[in-house]
């Protein structure tokens, strides 16, 4: 039961990092205009700037968290399995860089809001 609710929360992360982020590149494509130098930033692409940020945050972040979670349990089975069967430890080391990956989506998706910003 509780591998079940640590999947759970797992999945949850992850998809709210994606959707979030996907939300607020899309808010800021749709009404986000470039202020020249001497425009001031009207009170709504501040408020759009700072959801993008808080996106960005939450996308990076959510995904180091949902990576770590992944990590700790495959490399646990992963090592696991190493014993048991030696010959195992290449595909062991895939499922291990896989699960790192989660890391580096998360970081792209958060450096894409960020330049649009």
């Amino acid at each position: 039961m509780k591998t079940f609710i640590v999947h759970s929360l797992i999945m949850l992360f992850s998809i709210m990092a994606i959707v979030g982020s996907t939300v607020c590149v899309e808010v800021l494509a749709q009404s986000h205009q470039e202020p020249t130098t001497q425009q001031v930033l009207t009170k709504e692409q501040a408020s759009i700037s700072m959801w993008a940020f808080i996106a960005a945050a939450a996308a990076f972040g959510l995904g180091a968290l949902g990576a770590g979670f992944a990590i700790s349990h495959v490399g646990a089975a992963a090592m696991g399995a190493v014993a048991e069967k030696p010959e195992v430890a290449t595909q062991a080391l895939i499922f291990v860089a896989l699960a790192e990956g989660i890391v580096v989506f998360g970081f792209i998706t958060a450096l894409m809001i960020l330049f649009k910003v």
